[in-house]
């Protein structure tokens, strides 16, 4: 783990108890003085992931003491009516089918809620300027996406520029791995606090579009056939391999 600290201003970070959150955590307590977390019940069709939030945070100050020193408190946002204008597989009341996850007319999955990043970062910025916290941390990611346009870097830097501009305040958006493949992912998780956090992720993080937990898989729980299951485990399946290949450490 490094040592470097970006000031005392502080991060806020995306949090919503999936992978990819739980790694940015990880890097932002890693690369800052004093971090928060926020997140966000939007009418998601379970709340799994939001089960998972406290769990993670609780987890991650156990297990480090240092970073449990400067994890401040959690934010959780109320903006139900956002997920009935944004009615999508992942927000809609019937359970989920491999049928509801199809390619839309547009291009883009079923599964994608339009403007949801857009307006977490919206509100991560109002709650940042109120607390101090002008670095906002959130796990978006071009490299093993579903084309999501809200989680393109373009348009994340777009909307800092937008940010500052409407608060006078200079706000900087952090994604971490927006260049990372999953496998790369999980390795960043082993860099940042070792095969605990590894651990961590694979037992109380949840990725599922289905919300299933039943099942124990060797990358975590879920129905280990939606998008996000897929990736999951095709991911950690290429880190494992890379582990594997790489040569042993010397004595």
């Amino acid at each position: 783990m490094t040592e470097k600290r970006k000031g005392q201003a502080g991060a806020l970070v995306l949090f919503s108890g999936g992978q990819d959150s739980t790694v940015c955590l990880a890097y932002a307590l890693d690369a800052h003085a004093r971090v928060e977390t926020i997140g966000f019940d939007y009418g998601q069709r379970h709340g799994i992931e939001l089960d998972c939030r406290q769990r993670v945070r609780e987890e991650i100050a156990r297990r480090y003491p240092a970073w449990a020193a400067r994890l401040g408190p959690d934010h959780m946002i109320d903006i139900g009516s956002f997920g009935a204008i944004g009615d999508t597989a992942l927000t809609s009341d019937a359970e989920i089918s491999d049928a509801e996850i199809v390619m839309l007319a547009s291009g883009l999955p079923s599964t994608f809620v339009p403007g949801r990043n857009l307006v977490f970062f919206t509100y991560a910025a109002a709650l940042g300027y109120r607390r101090g916290l002008t670095t906002l941390v959130g796990g978006m990611c071009e490299t093993d996406f579903s084309g999501y346009p809200d989680c393109r870097d373009a348009t994340l830097r777009a909307l800092e520029q937008a940010i500052r501009l409407g608060t006078e305040i200079p706000f900087t958006i952090e994604t971490p791995l927006m260049w990372l493949t999953k496998a790369e992912t999980w390795m960043l998780a082993e860099r940042l606090g070792g095969p605990a956090l590894v651990e961590l992720i694979v037992e109380e993080t949840h990725s599922c579009y289905r919300g299933m937990r039943g099942t124990r898989h060797d990358w975590g729980y879920g129905c280990g056939c939606c998008p996000a299951c897929e990736l999951r485990a095709k991911g950690f399946a290429e880190w494992q391999s890379a582990k594997a290949k790489a040569p042993a450490a010397s004595p």
